[in-house]
Formats: structure tokens, C-alpha cells, sequence
């Protein structure tokens, strides 16, 4: 039998637990709350599941992409001396009172007492927490800077209205890092240096986006940046001036005019945020007296810098970017698998041709060797249905390469077809010029991405 061996492959589509659905239109939950493509297709698809409005379940295809994207945050964090750390989510309430945020944010938090009637903060984001740690650690020695703190966790915000499913949530998933240095010099430089790393990250996603002068709000500090992908949904407005390059969110330039230059051609274009970096100065550092000894021995007050990432947005505007109405689509670097193989159908002349044969297990195997393909590359082993239904599911779920076993298999040589949705092509290629090709094109595209970036 075709799949006989097949027990011993981790990847089957027949063992991944994918609630797959159909909205209908009388639906309990009605259609006018999913108020975008990625929504809905990431519910229908079985990648998330709501758990309560703004509260999402992440199911396996869902955390494979995510845990894709925190691997390539997480490496180049390490590349510029990012250290990895895990703040408590329960943050004291009194640490938000020294800043006075607690006021200020007061209507998004979650706040909760213990029962010995101490209040807490579920935190959306740590300043307060990254400044008391080094205030109790404080004076840190000048030979300890610049110190780089991140970390991947659940942040919680009480949203007045979730929606767009993981792009608004009340519940999501942050990379943070905060940042100390000695002066605003040092401050600065540090700030630019992981300003280009998240660029590199976004271009390592693979989708084009726009960094843009954006607004400190809350959060305060005398520079910020915003990272946006373009999306007719988004909820940010962009000034963009053709003339000079300049962009910036309009809450800080208005839609008039360019503000650099004084072009009164602009355009303006929505935005989805997906980071947003933060020049903080002593605001936080100052009132919980976080220091560092100098090295004329006295003790001095830190500079501090914030630099978010959305990483269950970027998911979802990815999707959103990408996809049309009824067909997923994911960049190569963020899909839950590149690869799916497409076996004969059971029962099919095809199968019997290959029914002595391990060409199933065989080009698995091959193709996991590349090393960009290793733990990515998915058998749909469900060979009751024909290759074509298959082909159709596995195109609506966005595998990048789909590989089928058809009639030309029993050519010789035998022929595999190959899709690739990206190029929107289809090849039929002998089993080492598959390899080659596959080599050659996912190898690149999920290790490199070919992102451009509009900045200021």
C-alpha cells in the first residue's frame, strides 16, 4: 500500500487537529461582527478559534506560524545583544501609580485585587516593571551598558470594542524590549541600531511595510516610530509626501501638507501598526531612581528606550495583506508548512503503479533534507478523496508548494507536478529537477525575504 510507512511521519494532515467550518449567513455569530478577510479565514481554516470576544484559541496550524515568526524575532534579538527575560504578567498597581499611568490608561487596563485587597494590573506593556527591576538592582556599573531586556508574552488590554479578530484582540502576544543607556547620545545611537533590526525583521517576514514618524501617546518620550503594513482596514491614517519621502501618522502632521517640505500633493493611505518603538528618555527611569555609576563614580540616572512588536497582529495582517476573499495566503516565512505532498488517490491506477514503491516516502524525505524545509513539509494523507479536492483544500490553505502524484507519475521517468502559489506556476519536473527547483525557490524565500521599506 501507497501509505503503508506513513505511521512513522509526524506530519500528516490527517493528525493535525484543524477544526475546518463555513460560516453561514444566519450564523449564531453573525457575519457583520468578522469584520475582516484574515478573521474569517483563519476561523474557517481551523488556525484560531474565538474563545470569547477578543479572546482567541491559537490551534496547532496557528502556533506552527507563530512560533515561526518568535524564532525569527528571537534570533535577531540575540544578533544585537538582546537578552531574553519573562516579566510577571501581574504587575503591582503602585509601580503604575509612580509613573502616572494608572490614571492616565486607567479605562484599558484589567485591574484585580488579591485577597489580601492588593491591586494589580494585567500588564499591556512593562516600562513600570523593567524600570523597578533595575531601580532595585541600581547603581548598575556604566560597564553593563547598554543593557538590552526583551520578552515573547501575553499582554492584556480592555479593548471598548474587539474586533478584526487577532489585529484588535483583548488578549495578544508582544515582543517587548526595553533598553538603558548612559546619555542621550548613547540613548539615541541604540535606538537607530534596533530601529534597523526591525527592519530587518520586516523584511525577513517578506511583506512591504512603511516606518513612519509616529506619536508617543501615553507612553511618552521625545521620539517614536510606528511600523505599518498598508491595508485598506487599517485604523491608522498615513501621510505619505512623494516629494521628499517623508511619512508620518497623521495624528502628528495632519493631512494637509507635508510638514518637512510643504508639498501640498500628499497621500494619504490606512495603515495597520504591527511595531512601534519608543525614544523614552528618564520618564520612567527618573521616579523609580533607576541609576548607573559613572565612570566618575556618581550615580546618574538611566535612559531608557521601548520597542514593541505585535507578533499575533503581524500574523493576522499578513494574512490580511496577502490573501483574497476565499484563499489564505502566507508569506513563505510565516506559513505553517512551505511544502504539502499530494498522494494518489486510493484505489487509483496511480497508486497501483507505485503500490511496490516508496516514492511518497521517499521524496519526503529528500525534500526535508534541505535544511530550510526541515519540520516543514506536510503529507495529505487523505487518500479517499481525489488529488483534485485535495489540491483545492491545500491551495485554500496557502501551502506555498503543492506537490501532486497525478497521472503523469506513471510516466517514464515519472513526472511530479508542482504549484507554486506565490509565482502562480505550474511545473511538471522530473524527482531531482522537483528538488532542484524547490531548493532553489523555497530555500530563498523563507529564509530571506524580498520586503521593501517606505521610511521617513
Amino acid at each position: 500500500m501507497l501509505l503503508k510507512n506513513s505511521a512513522r511521519f509526524s506530519h500528516r494532515l490527517s493528525n493535525i487537529f484543524q477544526p475546518v467550518s463555513v460560516i453561514p449567513k444566519d450564523a449564531e455569530i453573525k457575519r457583520q461582527d468578522i469584520t475582516s478577510k484574515s478573521q474569517r479565514l483563519m476561523l474557517e481554516l481551523g488556525i484560531i478559534k474565538q474563545a470569547s470576544p477578543g479572546c482567541f484559541h491559537f490551534l496547532p496550524l496557528g502556533v506552527k506560524a507563530l512560533e515561526k515568526l518568535t524564532n525569527l524575532v528571537d534570533e535577531e534579538m540575540k544578533r544585537i545583544g538582546g537578552q531574553k527575560i519573562i516579566f510577571p504578567t501581574l504587575t503591582n498597581s503602585k509601580l503604575w501609580e509612580i509613573s502616572g499611568r494608572l490614571e492616565t490608561v486607567s479605562s484599558e487596563l484589567f485591574k484585580i485585587k488579591d485577597r489580601h485587597d492588593h491591586g494589580y494590573i494585567l500588564s499591556p506593556t512593562h516600562e513600570e516593571a523593567a524600570s523597578s527591576l533595575i531601580a532595585s538592582l541600581s547603581p548598575i556599573s556604566y560597564k553593563q551598558l547598554p543593557l538590552r531586556l526583551y520578552q515573547i508574552t501575553n499582554k492584556y488590554r480592555d479593548e471598548i470594542k474587539p474586533r478584526f479578530g487577532l489585529m484588535r484582540g483583548k488578549q495578544f502576544l508582544m515582543k517587548d524590549m526595553y533598553c538603558f543607556d548612559v546619555d542621550t547620545t548613547a540613548a539615541k545611537q541604540n535606538y537607530d541600531q534596533i530601529c534597523n533590526s526591525y527592519d530587518n525583521i520586516f523584511k525577513k517576514i517578506g511583506i512591504d511595510f512603511i516606518k513612519v514618524l509616529g506619536s508617543s501617546g501615553t507612553m511618552g518620550g521625545e521620539l517614536s516610530h510606528e511600523y505599518h503594513y498598508k491595508a485598506d482596514i487599517g485604523e491608522d491614517k498615513i501621510l505619505t509626501c512623494p516629494k521628499c519621502s517623508y511619512s508620518a501618522n497623521t495624528e502628528i502632521s495632519g493631512e494637509k501638507q507635508c510638514p518637512k517640505c510643504g508639498n501640498q500633493s500628499i497621500e494619504i493611505s490606512f495603515g495597520i501598526e504591527v511595531g512601534h518603538t519608543f525614544l523614552l528618555g528618564d520618564k520612567y527611569s527618573k521616579p523609580f531612581k533607576a541609576t548607573y555609576l559613572s565612570s566618575n563614580g556618581k550615580p546618574e540616572v538611566l535612559q531608557m528606550g521601548s520597542y514593541g512588536l505585535g507578533l499575533s497582529r503581524i500574523l493576522a495582517a499578513a494574512v490580511e495583506v496577502l490573501s483574497s476573499e476565499q484563499e489564505i495566503r502566507w508569506p513563505p516565512s510565516l506559513a505553517p508548512y512551505n511544502v504539502i505532498i499530494l498522494p494518489p488517490k486510493r484505489g487509483s491506477k496511480e497508486e497501483q503503479h507505485l503500490k511496490d514503491s516508496n516514492a511518497v516516502e521517499s521524496l519526503y524525505a529528500r525534500i526535508e533534507e534541505i535544511s530550510s524545509l526541515k519540520n516543514n513539509v506536510l503529507i495529505d494523507d487523505r487518500i479517499g478523496l481525489t488529488i483534485g479536492k485535495r489540491f483545492l483544500d491545500a491551495k485554500r490553505n496557502g501551502y506555498p508548494y503543492i506537490i501532486a502524484l497525478g497521472k503523469k507519475i506513471t510516466q517514464d521517468p515519472p513526472l511530479y507536478e508542482i504549484v507554486n502559489l506565490d509565482k502562480n506556476e505550474q511545473l511538471y519536473l522530473s524527482e531531482n529537477s522537483l528538488l532542484d527547483y524547490i531548493q532553489t525557490h523555497a530555500s530563498s524565500s523563507s529564509s530571506s525575504g524580498e520586503a521593501s521599506a517606505i521610511s521617513i
